[in-house]
């Protein structure tokens, strides 16, 4: 099956996508530790071998049924939950904005739901830490885009 997720050797790399559409984001609900039933964006591990923006299109189809166009890289995390002094988790997370291109919305593979989210309503829901500043960075980098001369957003 590959490393473990849990108390790893080395941090595992994971990659999220902000998928926007307009004044909306896509959410996943989470179904598995760590931060089960809390919304975040879509995404998981990186394949050996995989490149980051094949990793996240990938990602993104399993959990959701929809197929993106990466737009460009919002921001890097890390995650490391410890259980008393052993580390239990620990990722390093790429979040990229993100559209939609098409497909089908559904949830899939670890996402116990999906749904499309207006950013100004984030706050009714029990996100991921920082998710909302992620979020929010994606919204300004794609408004960046498409003011800037010949900007097909």
């Amino acid at each position: 099956m590959g490393a473990a997720r849990e108390f790893p050797d080395a941090p595992r790399v994971a990659v999220g996508a902000v998928v926007l559409d307009g004044e909306r984001v896509l959410l996943a609900r989470r179904g598995q530790a760590p931060s089960a039933g809390k919304w975040s964006i879509p995404g998981g591990l990186v394949h050996l071998g995989e490149r980051l923006e094949d990793a996240v299109v990938r990602e993104v189809e399993e959990e959701s049924g929809l197929r993106i166009r990466v737009l460009g890289l919002c921001g890097i995390i890390d995650r490391v939950h410890r259980d008393d002094e052993r580390v239990r988790y620990h990722y390093v997370i790429i979040d990229y904005a993100a559209e939609a291109l098409g497909g089908e919305l559904r949830a899939g593979s670890d996402a116990a739901e999906v749904r499309w989210v207006a950013v100004d309503d984030l706050g009714r829901y029990e996100t991921t830490d920082g998710l909302a500043d992620m979020i929010h960075r994606a919204v300004r980098l794609v408004r960046a885009m498409s003011s800037q001369p010949g900007g097909t957003l």
